[in-house]
C-alpha cells in the first residue's frame, strides 16, 4: 500500500505531503484546485515519462517520493531479478526531473530505467481515470479482465511460449520455401556455373606456379646461353678461372716449401678453387636442365589463360576466391537439391507445433469460459445493485480464424441495460453512467484477483448521482476491506464512506499559487461535505445532510 507521497516544486505543487490510510481515502476539491497535478505526480512515480514544463517555475529540479508496504504482496522475487534491495515496509521509489529536462528514477536509492520503474509501478497501484472508462470497449482490456479472473497465468505462458515457437517454424518455412522457389529458377545457370569451375581443377597456389614456369619458358634460350657462358668462363677448356686459380694455388704450394709465410694463401686460394669449381658443375648442370619444351610452353599459356578468364569471368582476384565460389556453389546446389525433402520435414514440424498450440489455446480457452460464466452473474449482480436492475450482461467468446498473441480466442462484453433493448458491445451502447457503474462492477470483481496494493479511482463515479452514487461509494468501501482504495470524488455520497478525507486546495498570493492537500478533521468534513451537496453556500439542511452521509 501507498504509504506516503511526497511531492515537491511540481507544477503548482511548492511542497506536498499525503498519507493516504489503510482503508478507504477520499480527496476532494473544487475543480481546478490542482487533484490531476497530483495525479500526474503520482503517474510519474509509476513510470510515466518526464516533461521539463512540470517543474515549478523558479525551481532547479523536482523530487516526488513515495513509499510503499508491500508486504504480503509476493514482489521480493521480482526485486532480485532486478538486483534492487528488498524492504517489505519500507520501499522507496523516487523521481527526479530538472529543468534541463533530464529525469532520474530510484528504487530504494538504487537508479533505475523507466522500463523497470513502469513494470513494478504496474504491480503496485492500478490508476483508473474517467479515460479509462473507454477501456470497456477494448478487447485487450475484456480479455485481461477475463484472464485475471480465470487465473490462467500458467496456461497462457505455455500458450504463449508454444505460439512464438510456431511463428518461429512458419518463418523458416516460409524462407525456406521462398528460397527454393528462387533457387529452382537459378538452378541451371548455377549448375552451369558450378560445372565450369569444377571442370577447370582448380588447385590453390597453381597459378603463381604456372606464372613462374611461363617466365622461365619465354626466356629458355636466354637463360640457358648465359649460363653456359658462365660455365665456360668458370670451368672451359681454353683458360678459365678454375684453371687459373689451379695453377696459382699448385704454384703457392710449392713455394710454401721454401717459403712458409706464403701457405695460408695457398691454402685459400685452393679453398675459392674448389668453390668455383664445385659452382662451375652447379651452373653447367642448370644449364644442361634449361630447355625450351614448345608442348609444355603452349600447355602453360592455355592454362593460363583459361585461370585469367575464369577470375575476370567471376569478379576474384585469386584462384583461392575461385575456389571458395565454387564451395558455395556446389553447396548451394545441394540445398536445392534436397530442398523438398527438408521443406517436407520443417512442414511436419510446423504441423506438430500447430497441433501443439491448438490444444494449448483450446485449454487456455476452457479456463476463460469457465471463468465468463461466473463473471457474468457476478457482475449483473453488481451493476444490479448500483442501479440496474435490468441489465443484461454476456461474455461473447468466439474463435479466430489464426492463432494470436493470446490464443484463439475473441472475447467481446455484450451489455444491455434495459429489457428489451438487444445486446450489442459494450463500449458501443453504454451511456456514460453506466460504463462508471460497469467499470467499478468489474474493477471490484477483479480486485481480489489480482494481488494489487493499491487501487485509485479518479472520479470514476462521473455520471451518477443520489442513491446509486452511494452504492458506488459502499463498493468502493468494500473493496477497501482486501486493499487499499484512493478515490477522487465529487459526489458527497461517495466521499462520506472514506475512512479518512483529504481536500485539496488552491491558494493564491500577490506572487504565486500553490496546491495543498490536508486531512479533514471530524468538522471539516463535514463542511466539505456540505459544500459539496449545497455549493459555496452552506446551509443548515446541508450540514445535517452531511452528518447523516457520514453516520
Amino acid at each position: 500500500m501507498l504509504q506516503t507521497l511526497n511531492i515537491q516544486n511540481y507544477a503548482l505543487i511548492e511542497r506536498l505531503e499525503f498519507r493516504p490510510t489503510q482503508g478507504l481515502t477520499v480527496i476532494t476539491g473544487e475543480t481546478g484546485a490542482g487533484k490531476s497535478i497530483i495525479m500526474g505526480a503520482l503517474g510519474l512515480i509509476l513510470g510515466q515519462r518526464a516533461d521539463a514544463k512540470t517543474v515549478r517555475t523558479g525551481a532547479t529540479k523536482c523530487v516526488i517520493e513515495a513509499t510503499f508496504d508491500i508486504d504480503g504482496y509476493q514482489l521480493e522475487p521480482f526485486f532480485l531479478a532486478n538486483d534492487l534491495e528488498y524492504d517489505a515496509h519500507s520501499t522507496i521509489i523516487r523521481r527526479e526531473i530538472m529543468a534541463t529536462g533530464k529525469s532520474r528514477a530510484f528504487v530504494n536509492d538504487v537508479p533505475v530505467q523507466l522500463t523497470l520503474l513502469k513494470s513494478l509501478g504496474d504491480r503496485l497501484i492500478d490508476i483508473h481515470s474517467q479515460h479509462q472508462n473507454l477501456l470497456i470497449g477494448q478487447g485487450t482490456f475484456q480479455q485481461e479482465v477475463i484472464d485475471t479472473l480465470a487465473n490462467n497465468t500458467n496456461e497462457r505462458t505455455a500458450y504463449t511460449t508454444a505460439y512464438h515457437d510456431l511463428l518461429a517454424l512458419r518463418r523458416q518455412l516460409r524462407q525456406l520455401q521462398e528460397t527454393a522457389a528462387q533457387g529452382a529458377q537459378e538452378a541451371d545457370y548455377t549448375r552451369f556455373q558450378f560445372t565450369q569451375l569444377d571442370e577447370a581443377q582448380l588447385r590453390s597456389g597453381e597459378l603463381e606456379e604456372l606464372e613462374q614456369e611461363q617466365e622461365l619458358l619465354s626466356h629458355a634460350e636466354e637463360i640457358k646461353g648465359s649460363l653456359t657462358q658462365i660455365s665456360d668462363q668458370l670451368d672451359g677448356e681454353e683458360s678459365s678461372i678454375v684453371q687459373t686459380l689451379k695453377k696459382l694455388s699448385d704454384e703457392a704450394r710449392s713455394l710454401g716449401r721454401i717459403y712458409p709465410q706464403v701457405s695460408e694463401i695457398a691454402e685459400r686460394l685452393e679453398s675459392d678453387y674448389i668453390d668455383l669449381k664445385d659452382m662451375a658443375n652447379d651452373v653447367s648442370a642448370q644449364a644442361d636442365e634449361v630447355s625450351f619444351d614448345p608442348e609444355r610452353f603452349d600447355y602453360v599459356e592455355g592454362r593460363l589463360s583459361q585461370l585469367y578468364s575464369l577470375l575476370k569471368k567471376f569478379g576474384r582476384n585469386t584462384v583461392d576466391e575461385l575456389i571458395a565460389l565454387r564451395d558455395e556453389l556446389d553447396e548451394r546446389l545441394q540445398h536445392i537439391d534436397n530442398s523438398d525433402e527438408e521443406i517436407a520435414a520443417l512442414q511436419s514440424q510446423v504441423e506438430q507445433q500447430t497441433a501443439l498450440a491448438k490444444k494449448l489455446a483450446d485449454t487456455l480457452s476452457a479456463t476463460r469460459k469457465k471463468s465468463a460464466r461466473s463473471f457474468e452473474s457476478a457482475l449483473i449482480e453488481k451493476v444490479a445493485y448500483l442501479g440496474m436492475p435490468n441489465v443484461r450482461f454476456e461474455v461473447q467468446i468466439s474463435q479466430l480464424r489464426d492463432f494470436s498473441e493470446t490464443g484463439l480466442d475473441e472475447i467481446v462484453f455484450m451489455f444491455s441495460a434495459n429489457k428489451n433493448q438487444a445486446l450489442k458491445p459494450a463500449g458501443e451502447v453504454a451511456s456514460g453512467g453506466e460504463i462508471s457503474r460497469l467499470m467499478l462492477s468489474i474493477k471490484a470483481l477483479i480486485a481480489n484477483a489480482k494481488t494489487l496494493p493499491t487501487i485509485i479511482f479518479d472520479e470514476i463515479d462521473t455520471g451518477v448521482s443520489g442513491d446509486i452514487a452511494d452504492r458506488m461509494g459502499e463498493v468502493m468501501k468494500q473493496m477497501s476491506q482486501h486493499l487499499q482504495v484512493i478515490t477522487i470524488t465529487h459526489l458527497p455520497q461517495v466521499a462520506g464512506k472514506g475512512t479518512a478525507h483529504f481536500k485539496v486546495v488552491k491558494e493564491d498570493s500577490q506572487t504565486d499559487t500553490t496546491t495543498h492537500i490536508y486531512e479533514l478533521s471530524s468538522d471539516e468534513r463535514i463542511r466539505e461535505i456540505a459544500r459539496m451537496l449545497s455549493g459555496a453556500q452552506i446551509t443548515e439542511q446541508a450540514i445535517a445532510n452531511a452528518k447523516t452521509l457520514l453516520a
